[in-house]
């Protein structure tokens, strides 16, 4: 090695410079932006009018991770029912924040019923829809007014399907009068990013705290994402909140979600995100947050769950052995997330290792805090587990899968439930 040489950069996401909103229900409160962690938010898809059955999505995705949940709020049944929702969830002991979701009548909703406004914890205005002419300064102003008489923040969220058609008209016939004109999509761009801001300096000049203001410029590409929101970041500090609107089903959906967040956030921009996903038939709506979260913990901004490593499988490892005990393991370390996570604090952060063969089992099982190298092809029939980087024992037999999970579970109570490390036992032999 050349002394001279400057060692290989570490890799890390930027660091976040934005305002720090602060989002409440009775005692509980989630900050958001500066140095909070990113958010992960949801919405739900019920018909809101229907209490129970949108209190019970609600609390799925709050245990799935979602630390915001948004309700659709659009007609006066909805707003009638908002208050009872929140009911629902406090005697359920479920004390995630509200946000409401308005568009065209909001201004009207919010002032008509005061116990909406209040069972709220945030409220996401889109100056798109709040009205056209005069009555778009007036509407937005009621919400506004609304937001700082029960004090709560607001997303101002802009969105390319519905953005101010009079902005976008005034911005094209400016770029017409150019020497060099604008592509059209960059004057689309200006006109998200110049709504977003402009609206929010507007809620500021009537006195709305600039803290309690986040703002959001949703698209469905990957490209015009990070481009708008490289140029939002560049032009202020509210918090930002993230999202490929309309991202799609399944794998596209999942893949498009991932890439444009994933440059974002890596270079220091975002504060909260949801990932918005068409559900497949008969899919969870968790599935987003669960998406959410593991864009976060890739990328190390925030541990939710211990993480599994498993080998892809290739002609040495003909048996589904280790495919089996990896989502085994995987499954059974998530369902047990919502007990342990106040059990044993910590629990989250540990990385567990799941191997096929020789070839990188035992490396990669020694790099985890617990790990087994399952015997590929043509190997001995036994498989040696790993504790804290140290050979600790080697499984044998038909019960290989159990007796790793106890050890796992074991492993988790010595270690995270005395808060500190497990020593390595000697080599054992079973089977």
């Amino acid at each position: 090695m050349n002394e001279t040489q400057p060692p290989v950069a570490i890799a890390s996401p930027g660091v976040r410079r934005s305002r720090q909103a602060r989002v409440s229900w009775a005692s509980n409160v989630l900050t958001v932006g500066g140095d909070a962690p990113v958010r992960i938010q949801s919405m739900t898809n019920t018909d809101t009018v229907d209490v129970i059955g949108t209190a019970i999505q609600v609390k799925e995705l709050a245990l799935a991770g979602s630390e915001m949940v948004r309700l659709t709020v659009n007609t006066p049944e909805a707003a009638q029912a908002v208050p009872h929702i929140r009911e629902q969830l406090d005697r359920m002991g479920v004390g995630v924040p509200l946000v409401g979701d308005f568009h065209y009548n909001g201004h009207r909703l919010l002032t008509d019923f005061p116990d909406c406004a209040q069972a709220l914890s945030k409220y996401r205005i889109n100056p798109g829809n709040v009205g056209k002419g005069h009555k778009r300064d007036l509407q937005f102003g009621q919400m506004i007014e609304a937001a700082m008489r029960w004090r709560k923040p607001v997303r101002i969220g802009v969105n390319w399907g519905s953005l101010d058609q009079e902005l976008l008209a005034h911005l094209m016939d400016e770029n017409s009068r150019r020497t060099v004109p604008w592509e059209s999509r960059q004057v689309m761009y200006e006109a998200l990013v110049s709504s977003a801001i402009s609206s929010a300096r507007r809620a500021e000049s009537m006195g709305m705290d600039p803290n309690q203001i986040l703002l959001s410029c949703k698209v469905s590409g990957v490209q015009d994402l990070v481009s708008v929101y490289r140029e939002l970041s560049r032009r202020c500090d509210y918090a930002l909140h993230l999202g490929l609107t309309e991202a799609g089903m399944g794998t596209k959906g999942t893949v498009a979600s991932t890439a444009a967040l994933s440059i974002l956030l890596q270079e220091g921009i975002g504060d909260t995100i949801r990932v918005s996903l068409t559900p497949q038939p008969g899919e969870s709506r968790t599935q987003e947050v669960v998406i959410a979260a593991e864009i976060l913990q890739a990328l190390g901004l925030r541990s939710f769950v211990p993480s599994v490593t498993a080998c892809p499988g290739c002609g040495r490892t003909t048996s589904t052995t280790f495919q089996d005990l990896a989502k085994q393991i995987d499954d059974f370390l998530r369902a047990q997330m919502p007990v342990w996570r106040n059990q044993y604090p910590g629990v989250e952060k540990l990385k567990v290792a799941v191997m096929g063969c020789i070839v990188n089992g035992p490396g990669e099982s020694k790099h985890a805090d617990i790990g087994i190298s399952l015997p590929g092809t043509g190997e001995a029939p036994s498989a040696p587990v790993f504790i804290d980087g140290e050979k600790c024992m080697t499984l044998r037999g038909d019960t290989i899968a159990q007796e790793f999970q106890s050890i796992v579970e074991k492993y988790i109570e010595r270690r995270f439930g005395a808060l500190q490390p497990v020593e390595p036992k000697l080599e054992e032999q079973h089977g």
